[in-house]
């Protein structure tokens, strides 16, 4: 194993602060029920926070049919569902950091990570999803952002 390989795996990765080998691919967020959710930087990001450091009943949202960051729900509890409030604000935050931002309401799919995958070959930032559910919502608008945890 090369060096750098080794100096890239002794770089701390903390899931739950959206940081990947030392590196950040994730703003942060509380939700109002007191979850953690990430929301990816770049398309590359994306892949990282959902393939890497998404665990499998981790919930995952992304606004349909246009390019966006992905947005990742931390369930450390493995919840069946979110709570109402935590998944609309979710959502709300896959809107705004989409370039759906300035529409009134939008789609945004939702799915458990363990129900994203990424094709072989596929650009940064592009999923299939193998079951999902979807709901509408205005997204966060700027002044409704709250303080980034």
């Amino acid at each position: 194993m090369g060096s750098e390989t080794r100096r890239r795996e002794q770089l701390p990765t903390d899931a739950d602060a959206g940081i990947w080998q030392g590196r950040s691919v994730a703003r942060r967020f509380v939700s109002p029920d007191g979850f953690v959710v990430l929301v990816g930087r770049t398309a590359s990001d994306n892949d990282v926070l959902t393939i890497k450091l998404g665990a499998p009943h981790d919930v995952w949202m992304h606004v349909a049919a246009e390019s966006g960051s992905h947005v990742v729900v931390r369930n450390p509890d493995g919840v069946d569902r979110l709570p109402r409030e935590t998944q609309h604000f979710a959502a709300a935050l896959a809107a705004r950091y989409s370039k759906a931002r300035n529409a009134k309401r939008v789609t945004v799919h939702i799915a458990r990570c363990a129900d994203v995958h990424k094709p072989r070959g596929a650009p940064a930032g592009q999923v299939q999803l193998r079951r999902f559910t979807s709901v509408r919502v205005a997204p966060l608008a700027t002044a409704d952002l709250p303080d980034r945890a």
